[in-house]
């Protein structure tokens, strides 16, 4: 076994779970770390590899099932604990109640996580190598069916601590999810290191061979960047003014406080911008346009017909008798405006309503409703030479959505425009995460990525997945800033990421198939079987 698991065998069943839920805690800080909000890839890597070190020595299943229960637990509470504020402090459900439900999903979701922990033990007698192997695909099994089942909920996933790092190349062939299985073999690894092994020159040529692939990744990256083909895959920059209202979230929807509010300062906003694309964010516009005051739409529709301005804002269509959806309306003077693009993937209790959850929602005093989704893979809104692609709220959290636009090269996106208000959880580390979920979409696709909110982080993302502009949380204003769009020669798939090319075909099912495909290979060349 390797130092670190030996230290932890000896402990108590009580003491081995306080290791797992400290370094599930590790886990959740490592997404953002509280008081900058910045990813910590290392941090994810050593606190997994606390797991992975309980989990080699785990004399039964059962006891395995249990740590990653508990690190899991903590991990993802410590991760979406500000749902809290949005139950709580805006929904007015009872402090205890809002404690439990989050603590119940948090739970619920660490299943994946036991059950793959317990499928682990039956690997325990195998080499170090393969035990690292099995470790990442059942890891990356789990993170799979958390991101998919029961319309998935993938927030906090590992892989948003490296959008920086040495881990940050490997995002543009193998994804958020590829990137976590790597880290999560390195884990393994790092778990299984003995002391003895630092008096062998092939343990010192694996960590340089590691390095120099990793540096080869990077490198391979950094050239398809920078254009190595000589091949042009920009357009002439264009200017943004990405509108932030800062409406109070207990007012937004108020009508005689946060809904004029809105009115008022988003309409001004959108009429006096001077940018070549002006976005206000997800319900800028908290009305159906029939409930709006007679003319306010007709006069901001006015002001994009001619000229060379466009707009892309956020607002609710539809009727009670086609039924609501929560969009994003594109006006400009090119023909076939205005457009429109509705949000496919819904916010569970918030967009819609589970079955059987009803008695829940009606416990909160938010403003719920059973919208319509939107078709996957939409067309962008065309303008000044790019193809834009909308996405509301947590979307972006779903890259194997977003790539469905990728399946044919000349339609591709050049630009993702997130909308979003994550007004409903306060200022907390939320933000940040969101921050680095658009940061991976920009890796995994090499495509900018900008973000128009109520409340922050409103910024501009490049195809590095790097922050150039950004806009102070929690404040009323206006972003103004340049992005260049990229992949505009794309008559052919050469200007497209591996990643973008197979997501777009396959979804997440090559990723599904390869972790199965491992654990086979490795349960034939197992050691003895273990003892349940």
């Amino acid at each position: 076994m390797g130092g670190a698991a030996r230290l932890l065998s000896g402990l108590s069943w009580g003491a081995q779970g306080a290791w797992g839920l400290l370094a599930g805690l590790a886990q959740a800080a490592a997404l953002a770390l509280p008081g900058t909000g910045q990813p910590q890839w290392g941090l994810q890597i050593v606190s997994l590899a606390v797991l992975a070190a309980l989990l080699s020595e785990a004399p039964t299943w059962r006891r395995a099932a249990g740590l990653g229960a508990v690190f899991a637990t903590a991990w993802l509470a410590g991760t979406f604990w500000w749902l809290f504020i949005s139950m709580h402090t805006y929904g007015g459900l009872p402090a205890p109640l809002a404690v439990l439900a989050v603590l119940g999903l948090a739970a619920f979701l660490a299943l994946y996580y036991a059950a793959a922990s317990g499928v682990f033990s039956l690997y325990r007698q195998s080499s170090r190598a393969l035990k690292a192997i099995v470790f990442g695909a059942l890891w990356l099994l789990a993170e799979l069916a958390r991101g998919t089942l029961w319309t998935g909920f993938p927030w906090g996933a590992g892989g948003y601590a490296h959008v920086q790092g040495p881990l940050a190349a490997l995002a543009r062939s193998v994804g958020v999810y590829g990137v976590g299985f790597v880290a999560a073999v390195l884990a393994m690894g790092l778990a299984q290191v003995r002391r003895s092994d630092l008096r062998y020159g092939r343990f010192w040529a694996g960590l340089v061979a590691l390095a120099l692939v990793l540096g080869g990744l990077a490198w391979q990256r950094d050239c398809a960047l920078a254009q190595c083909t000589g091949r042009p895959v920009a357009a002439a920059p264009i200017t943004l003014a990405l509108l932030q209202g800062n409406i109070p979230q207990d007012e937004k929807f108020q009508t005689g406080t946060g809904v004029p509010q809105a009115l008022k300062w988003y309409g001004e906003a959108l009429l006096n911008a001077q940018a070549d694309l002006v976005v206000a964010p997800e319900t800028a516009i908290p009305l159906l346009p029939q409930q709006l005051i007679p003319g306010y739409l007709e006069r901001i529709e006015a002001r994009f017909a001619q000229g060379d301005r466009a707009a892309l804002l956020g607002l609710p269509l539809g009727d009670e008798q086609q039924g609501y959806t929560n969009s994003v309306q594109g006006l400009s003077s090119a023909p076939g405006t205005p457009y429109r693009y509705d949000k496919h993937h819904l916010v569970p209790f918030g967009e819609f309503i589970p079955p059987f959850f009803r008695w829940f929602t009606e416990m909160m005093n938010i403003p719920l409703g059973d919208f319509n989704r939107g078709a996957v893979g939409q067309p962008s809104f065309a303008w000044a030479g790019q193809r834009i692609a909308p996405n509301i709220c947590y979307e972006d959290l779903f890259g194997e959505e977003l790539g469905a636009r990728f399946i044919d090269p000349a339609r591709a996106p050049t630009v993702f425009v997130n909308f979003s208000n994550i007004g409903w959880f306060g200022d907390t580390l939320a933000i940040d995460q969101h921050l680095q979920i658009s940061r991976m979409r920009a890796l995994e696709f090499e495509r900018p990525m900008v973000r128009a909110t109520n409340t922050g982080a409103t910024a501009i993302i490049d195809h590095r997945g790097v922050v150039t502009h950004q806009l102070a949380r929690h404040t009323r204003g206006i972003l103004q800033g340049t992005v260049e769009g990229r992949g505009l020669d794309a008559a052919s798939a050469a200007d497209l990421t591996p990643y973008a090319m197979w997501v777009a075909r396959w979804g997440l099912l090559p990723l599904g198939l390869g972790a199965l495909c491992l654990l086979g290979l490795a349960w034939v060349g197992r050691g003895k079987p273990v003892a349940l």
